[in-house]
């Protein structure tokens, strides 16, 4: 039996990402022209889910990805445990991450099970971003809501789905993730999580 139906989504695209510019934790903007856009196409598509609680991180673009559902009344718990990880010196750079030759080591070590690597004193590991995921579990199990929106970040959802799964995070870069795509993850009574929808993208299909 599904005891939770967890609706988690990645923020709409930003002018950071149009650009390929890092943002992570520490840079906060708005949803751009087509980040806005792409939120509205979501609403479309699911806004006739009777979502109970909507949960985002503490950062502007996650928040206005779900404007729409909040605007409603239904009810909305910001949280800093669901942020980005922080990429600390890497925030604010105009490289793409994808091309940089440091992000690639990184990833390298993580992908070798070196979960403890982050690019400067100033960021979060994986094993940390995973601790603030566990204190966010540990909150949702002692919520009473069944239907639940979350919306983050990606490099939180690929973690989250190892988190969720009980994957080694040396695993994360299977999942997959673009602005505003969809992961659908059902709770099932004897605790276990299963992914429904991966990166699921049909509502964008007209973008």
């Amino acid at each position: 039996m599904i005891t939770k139906e967890l609706y988690i989504i990645r923020h709409g695209q930003t002018d950071h990402n149009a650009k390929g510019i890092v943002q992570g934790k520490g840079v906060n903007l708005s949803l751009n022209e087509k980040g806005q856009r792409q939120a509205e196409a979501f609403y479309q598509a699911y806004g006739h889910i009777p979502f109970e609680i909507v949960y985002t991180s503490s950062l502007t673009r996650a928040q206005e990805s779900v404007a729409r559902f909040t605007g409603r009344g239904i009810p909305h718990k910001a949280m800093p445990e669901l942020d980005e990880i922080s990429w600390g010196d890497f925030e604010g750079s105009h490289s793409t991450m994808e091309n940089d030759a440091r992000f690639q080591q990184l990833l390298q070590q993580w992908r070798n099970g070196d979960i403890h690597a982050k690019p400067s004193e100033t960021a979060e590991s994986p094993f940390e971003l995973q601790q603030r995921q566990l204190r966010f579990l540990e909150h949702l199990s002692q919520m009473p809501q069944k239907k639940v929106l979350i919306a983050t970040h990606g490099r939180f959802i690929r973690a989250f789905m190892c988190t969720l799964t009980g994957k080694p995070l040396s695993e994360m870069e299977q999942f997959n993730h673009v602005n505003l795509c969809l992961y659908k993850v059902n709770q099932y009574a004897d605790g276990r999580f299963e992914i429904e929808l991966n990166c699921h993208q049909e509502h964008l299909k007209d973008m």
